[in-house]
């Protein structure tokens, strides 16, 4: 398909001069684009098919960038980054030193606010337009653009409440298509629901909220979303306007699949299909591993029962929502109630696995301390996509969660090196022997076992393990990256621990070790500011030792997006750069 329209757009004042007729032909042409790019070079596909008429219409109607949109998630911002100078880089697109695959005020005078997490967007727009108002501006528009799945989350009706009693010039738009990553879940989805159908008979929840409401109305219809958007424009106060879209419009695999076209990886642009699966063994997914042991040790223990904040699929509690719907739930977004929620259930003896990706944990660190440790309760933490992360990049990378929950006191971190090891932690974390809240992280991915599933083995907490001998140096691992470490020194004479919990250390171990070697190097997937080097260094120096001790881990910066390994080799994580550290300082080790 020829973008006859789209080459002569590359920002919002040239789609401003479009006669309105050629708005649809714009519409298709910006589909079509996404999907040949995300197509090869992956990324979010569907919400973004799912909002082109309403960006279109957005930049149409209201004088961006002086007027503000903000992008609640930032999955659906693709069709704005093209028609905002973005065009000619898009295929850069959450690669490494390309355009980020969300929002980021660095990047654009169009992207006003950073977004990655959900529920945001309000409450920014809202500290936008009364910033606004008390610098006499009373003219500019403020947007938020927010998916039924995020509004439901607290954050998004702690900035409704507020915005509901100020005369902020503010518009609200629900992007309903009763989907986040997976469909949504509860009864705010039921409301919008019966909304939809013309059924619900209670008063607006909007209106009630002091919002001037207007919808449901077509999303993709472009011309009326035009009318209403300029409407609004004239109204002063928050406004609230609901529209309903199609996740995927435009691609039929992406409407019938919503799931899995949520992000394809790559497809046939022209059918649409994605290639089918290698008959070739593969070694499992980690998010696999929890899944499916989670249902192995349910079928064994009824106290056990699975929590995830809107992310079954990608966490693979979905394995348990279908062998164990009473006890496995999805909560929405929401992950102060999924912490919350694991504490009450910890407190009536059952025994909580609550899965939550590292990065979405930091949402909920009061309730892990208020709640869970304080208390003592033994709530299982699932810590999935722990440490880099890859293509989402700064937003999603979990490179802080050993350092946010080692200085809880109560807390115990492990961090099983391979699937086997996880598949161990989560057997022994069942038997009801904790006295503790743990947390057990691990990354995004595939692991390197094909045959993972052994017979359950009770693992020793707070112990680590020597997996290779060497002379004068032994690195210190914790977690997956004994990997890097293992490929890294295979030939070289230097002996490598995993550590295997953070906290407790294990105390024996460490004395052995810093009174037989003469160099100590610490090796992490997560920032080394307060983490496992950290509290290596933290018993080096209770203890009084004179070792040389040498941190290697994520920097004290936000690391951006590329593919895991691009970023571990930036980051001196990778097997190449760690032998290349090893070499360079301690050439004389064999």
């Amino acid at each position: 398909m020829n973008s006859i329209i789209l080459d002569t757009i590359n920002n919002p004042a040239d789609l401003r001069a479009l006669n309105q007729n050629k708005l649809p032909v714009l519409a298709k042409e910006l589909r079509q684009f996404i999907i040949d790019i995300v197509a090869t070079k992956e990324g979010h596909l569907g919400a973004s098919l799912g909002v082109v008429e309403l960006t279109i219409a957005l930049h149409y109607v209201f004088n961006t960038p002086d007027d503000v949109l903000i992008w609640d998630v930032g999955h659906q911002a693709y069709v704005h980054k093209i028609l905002t100078e973005r065009k000619a880089n898009f295929d850069t697109n959450r690669q490494l030193h390309g355009i980020s695959g969300f929002p980021k005020r660095s990047e654009s005078i169009y992207d006003m606010f950073g977004t990655g997490h959900s529920s945001t967007s309000i409450s920014a727009a809202l500290g936008m337009a009364i910033a606004t108002q008390i610098q006499g501006d009373f003219k500019k528009h403020h947007i938020a653009i927010i998916g039924d799945a995020s509004i439901a989350s607290g954050m998004a009706f702690e900035g409704l409440n507020h915005a509901g009693v100020t005369n902020a010039n503010l518009l609200v738009i629900l992007n309903d298509n009763a989907i986040g990553i997976d469909p949504s879940v509860g009864a705010l989805k039921q409301y919008l629901t019966n909304v939809k159908k013309g059924t619900q008979k209670q008063d607006n929840i909007f209106e009630a909220l002091n919002f001037n409401y207007s919808g449901p109305i077509d999303g993709h219809d472009i011309f009326k979303v035009i009318i209403e958007l300029e409407r609004l424009k004239t109204i002063e106060g928050p406004k609230f306007l609901h529209i309903i879209t199609t996740k995927g419009k435009g691609l039929k695999q992406a409407e019938e699949n919503q799931v899995v076209y949520h992000a394809p990886g790559k497809f046939d642009a022209v059918t649409g299909d994605i290639p089918a699966k290698t008959n070739t063994l593969q070694a499992p997914k980690y998010q696999d591993v929890f899944g499916l042991t989670l249902v192995e040790l349910a079928e064994i223990n009824n106290k056990v029962v699975g929590i995830t904040p809107a992310m079954p699929t990608g966490s693979s509690l979905k394995y348990m929502m279908d062998a164990f719907p009473n006890r496995a739930f999805d909560v929405g977004i929401a992950e102060q109630h999924a912490v919350t929620l694991a504490a009450g259930m910890a407190t009536q003896g059952m025994i909580p696995f609550c899965n939550i990706y590292s990065t979405f944990l930091q949402r909920a660190y009061d309730q892990i301390i208020h709640d869970v440790a304080l208390q003592n309760l033994p709530v299982i933490f699932c810590l999935d996509r722990a440490g880099l992360v890859g293509e989402d990049g700064a937003t999603h990378h979990g490179v802080f969660d050993i350092a946010y929950l080692r200085c809880i006191p109560n807390m115990i971190i492990a961090a099983p090196r391979n699937e086997i090891t996880l598949r161990n932690l989560l057997f022994t974390a069942q038997l009801g022997k904790l006295s503790n809240p743990l947390a057990i992280r691990y990354p995004r991915g595939r692991g390197n076992n094909v045959n993972w599933q052994v017979p359950f083995e009770n693992v020793i907490m707070s112990k680590g393990e020597q997996l290779k001998q060497g002379e004068k140096i032994a690195i210190l691992s914790i977690g997956s990256v004994a990997n890097n470490v293992c490929e890294a020194i295979y030939d070289i004479s230097i002996s490598h621990y995993d550590m295997a919990f953070v906290k407790p250390l294990d105390i024996d171990l460490l004395h052995t070790i810093f009174n037989k070697y003469e160099t100590i190097i610490t090796v992490e997937n997560g920032t080394i500011i307060g983490g496992f080097g950290s509290a290596i260094a933290e018993f080096k120096s209770q203890f009084n030792y004179n070792n040389t001790l040498k941190v290697l881990g994520i920097p004290d910066q936000f690391i951006e997006q590329g593919s895991v390994e691009e970023l571990e080799d930036i980051a001196g994580i990778s097997p190449k750069k760690i032998r290349a550290f090893v070499l360079k300082n301690y050439g004389d080790v064999n």
